[in-house]
């Protein structure tokens, strides 16, 4: 009798003990399987800035971001493996969309359990020569959008830090408003509204701030105009009552400084703010950058 009262006993204990673990794995999410922390990766430096700002001072977040301090734009990125080791690692990945990131279909596909938030979503782009213009942060009307749709995707992928996720994005926001108006408040008077770019990172910026972009000189970025390509830019130049070519300093000025050369045109440089350091610097990076191209456009457009 008393052998069977034990067998009873025994089969009562690892019943519980079944259901006590099928409750714990029905309850369980990414997070928990890491303590709750949530590591986020981000594509490149503008989603960086943005995601340092969102996620500032929230405990067990942290932010990486994928690529080199010097990655510019993303156009033709291809994934390294040190690239595919850090996705491995990460819970999020924050990515501008829009075309920018063409590796994002592999990402989704070898990464199945990871989240990736999409900074465009839903926004509407501009278009050159039928071809999606992935440059919106460079619009701070645009950014202030990217950094809600952040926001409001990363607390859906992390809800235990919703509110604080909320309340960083909407004193980042402040901020971001406060340099609309002051860029705006110097933009809107300048006389002269005709630019001519490097290549095609600004047509955000130029739709916000009402400047007319007449000319390109690098449509593929690091791809030498052509001696037509550069004449044809030469003869919208020299009309100009004010002329003046936009350098980045991602890229060689070697092409603006023969444009200038055979035009008289002078060379400012603009930043599309796409690279630098991945550290706590860096979240006033797009204010500051922002405020420098306001006062460089200030002064080229007198």
């Amino acid at each position: 009798m008393l052998n069977i009262k034990s067998l009873l006993l025994c089969l009562t204990a690892v019943l519980c003990f079944m259901l006590t673990g099928c409750g714990s794995n029905t309850s369980s999410d990414k997070s928990d399987t890491k303590d709750g922390s949530v590591h986020i990766v981000t594509t490149f430096y503008p989603m960086y800035i943005d995601a340092i700002n969102i996620t500032k001072g929230i405990d067990g977040v942290t932010v990486t971001n994928m690529t080199k301090p010097q990655t510019g734009c993303l156009h033709d990125y291809q994934l390294t493996t040190e690239d595919m080791k850090t996705l491995e690692k990460a819970d999020i990945l924050i990515a501008n969309g829009a075309g920018m990131e063409s590796f994002l279909d592999k990402v989704i596909k070898e990464q199945k359990k990871l989240t990736v938030i999409d900074a465009s979503k839903d926004m509407e782009l501009l278009e050159t020569d039928g071809e999606k213009n992935p440059h919106l942060w460079l619009s701070v009307t645009a950014d202030i959008q990217q950094v809600k749709n952040i926001t409001e995707q990363l607390k859906k992928a992390d809800p235990k830090h919703a509110d604080a996720y909320q309340s960083n994005a909407d004193a980042y926001i402040q901020k971001l408003e406060a340099l609309k108006k002051e860029m705006h408040d110097t933009l809107d008077k300048v006389p002269h509204k005709d630019i001519v770019t490097f290549h095609e990172a600004f047509p955000y910026f130029a739709k916000e701030f009402g400047l007319n972009i007449i000319a390109v000189v690098e449509r593929e970025p690091g791809s030498e105009p052509t001696p037509s390509e550069l004449q044809e830019v030469i003869k919208q130049i020299k009309p100009l009552a004010s002329k003046v070519l936009f350098t980045e300093p991602q890229y060689s000025p070697s092409a603006a400084q023969t444009i200038a050369r055979e035009t008289g045109a002078k060379i400012f440089t603009l930043d599309p703010v796409v690279t630098g350091e991945a550290n706590p610097d860096a979240m006033d990076a797009y204010l500051v950058t922002m405020r420098k191209n306001m006062n460089t456009l200030k002064e080229a457009l007198q």
